[in-house]
């Protein structure tokens, strides 16, 4: 199992152990007077010293050499890796370590699973290794980081071994460097073994985007744009056309619209889908382009088969004016001044949150009217800055009890986008004090001077 030896890093200093003799021949003789016992004692110790010191001068070391080995394999389970190839990783793993690990000399074996992240399914162990089909770790497959991953099969080696890692993957990373983690591993001795997965191309379609205006005007027509994207090569002759339905929706607050619902084939390449519009009522709209492939099996994911966009279209000018649910109607002689104005007027309480920025997409001006800041959580909060910062919409904070410092906006981003500060930087200190007169009333200021 291991074998125990001494080593010395700077050999040369053993010459000095001729010196052993040397000593006790001068030495012997000079401490005659100490009797026999105790002069070959004091001779012992003397030769002990300066062996000692000998052996550090040639930094001698204690080494032990272990064959044992503890091998990790480690497995993509990301979503680019088909479910039947990664059943066969699992029974690859299986057969391997049952087949090939030396229990004799105490090999290790163990599996770490990856996608986004990566997780021990098996720590390392001497015993054979039975993973089930389904892996138990819990991790996000929706991306590829090996980097992560090879890190944490690192951390994983015994010390009192030699280390190996087997990676089984198809080599579509796109998150981290794992030629850099590699090397690492290379430098502290690790060697790295590549299984690669190699399968056909499955068919892949996306909704790439949902193109319309961000803003028109009432009764405007305009057009919106659905563009589909078959990834396969179309100059690739066994490449195949995917056929599927398109569902186009239209949404607003309090309805939804089925525009299009129909068969679509698209061939390799990008195919356009263009619709034409004409809103009358002003608001925002959000349109939702969803395709559903006919076989699931000519589409490799579903989670880009969907895509959003909205569009906001133009009235008279639109103000949100956000009031304390527990004051109501504080405001509503501002608000009826402003109506009168030919603006309209949305009110709405605290108690019913901001849920996005398209909520806000319909409004010029946000105000709020004495409302205080624990009425908003921080998401809220980041939603009024970028509604004001990226889409131009006014802000106006009205002053009261529960606005600026006094209602706990100080330190918030919304006080880094208002135009003043929320807190007084500067107070004037009026000092109190009291004045005594004395007056003296003796001889000497009698008449004019005392009057």
């Amino acid at each position: 199992m291991f074998e125990h030896s001494i080593v010395f890093t700077n050999p040369k200093w053993l010459w000095l152990l001729l010196l052993l003799p040397l000593l006790w021949w001068f030495s012997y003789r000079s401490l005659a007077g100490l009797g026999k016992v105790r002069r070959i004692l004091a001779l012992t110790l003397r030769s002990v010293v300066l062996l000692l010191l000998i052996l550090a001068l040639a930094e001698a070391q204690y080494k032990r050499v272990s064959d044992r080995l503890t091998l990790i394999y480690v497995l993509d389970q990301s979503q680019s890796i088909p479910e039947d190839q990664r059943r066969l990783m699992i029974d690859y793993v299986n057969r391997e370590v049952r087949q090939h690990r030396d229990a004799s000399r105490g090999d290790r074996a163990g599996v770490i699973v990856f996608g986004r992240d990566a997780a021990i399914e098996h720590p390392p162990h001497e015993g054979d290794i039975s993973l089930s089909q389904k892996i138990e770790s819990q991790i996000q497959n929706d991306s590829t980081n090996l980097e992560g991953a090879l890190r944490l099969a690192q951390a994983s080696l015994p010390e009192d071994s030699a280390g190996r890692i087997v990676v089984i993957c198809d080599g579509n990373e796109n998150q981290g460097d794992a030629r850099e983690q590699a090397g690492r591993l290379a430098a502290a001795g690790v060697g790295i073994d590549v299984l690669p997965i190699r399968y056909a191309a499955r068919g892949e379609i996306s909704v790439e985007k949902v193109a319309l205006p961000s803003d028109v005007n009432r009764s405007q027509p305009f057009e919106m744009r659905v563009v589909l994207n078959n990834t396969a090569d179309p100059r690739n002759s066994k490449s195949k056309p995917i056929s599927g339905n398109l569902k186009i929706v239209r949404r607003t607050d309090d309805k939804e619209e089925v525009l299009q619902n129909e068969p679509v084939t698209v061939e390799p390449g990008k195919r356009v889908f263009t619709l034409r519009e004409e809103l009358d009522a002003p608001g925002s709209y959000t349109y939702d382009a969803i395709f559903t492939p006919q076989e699931k099996s000519q589409d490799a994911l579903a989670q880009n088969n969907q895509a959003t966009a909205f569009t906001f279209v133009r009235g008279h000018g639109q103000i949100l004016f956000l009031e304390n649910s527990e004051s109501p109607n504080e405001f509503n002689f501002l608000i009826e001044r402003l109506k009168s104005q030919n603006l309209e007027v949305q009110k709405r309480g605290t108690d019913r949150p901001i849920l996005s920025l398209a909520d806000l997409q319909p409004f010029d001006t946000v105000i709020l009217g004495n409302v205080p800041r624990e009425a908003f959580t921080d998401e809220q909060i980041d939603m009024l800055v970028q509604n004001t910062h990226q889409f131009g919409c006014g802000l106006i904070m009205l002053g009261g009890e529960n606005s600026f410092g006094a209602g706990g906006w100080s330190h918030t981003e919304l006080e880094r986008a208002m135009p003043v500060d929320f807190q007084i930087k500067n107070a004037k200190v009026a000092p109190v004090g009291a004045l005594s007169m004395v007056i003296d009333r003796s001889g000497s200021m009698s008449g004019d001077k005392l009057a």
